[in-house]
């Protein structure tokens, strides 16, 4: 069994606030004013978002230098979206500043759908909690 990532968050003195190391890296989520937090990092589902724009992102541009195709510029954004009826989806927004053609943009459109957090986040994952 390969780790492919791992992270721990440490709770700070405000209410909702913790800490979040991986690695070398580190950031603080918390939760905006309007649930009670601070808002002085990601919350939880911004965490969500993160993680399938920055891997739509490199997916992308591995794609484009395998291939030698200059994509230019680009950004990717990402909501977490719920209605009433419980039902939960994301939206993922790709704007290119250099005009693509119309089939490299449905390549890209086919990559998004294969990307390995998209896929990840397409089936069911199964989460085990341990006490230590």
């Amino acid at each position: 069994m390969a780790v492919i990532a791992n992270a721990k968050v440490q709770t700070l003195q405000a209410p909702w606030s913790g800490e979040v190391t991986s690695g070398k890296h580190q950031l603080i989520t918390d939760k905006p004013e309007s649930f009670g937090g601070q808002d002085k990092g990601l919350a939880p589902y911004d965490l969500v978002c993160a993680g399938l724009i920055s891997c739509t992102m490199i997916t992308l541009r591995m794609y484009a230098q395998h291939k030698g195709i200059e994509l230019g510029e680009f950004t990717v954004e990402a909501d977490f979206k719920a209605n009433k009826e419980g039902e939960e989806w994301m939206e993922r927004r790709l704007y290119f500043v250099d005009s693509l053609s119309e089939e490299l943009q449905k390549k890209i459109l086919d990559i998004c759908s294969k990307t390995p957090v998209t896929k990840t986040l397409l089936r069911s994952l199964k989460i085990n909690t341990v006490l230590v």
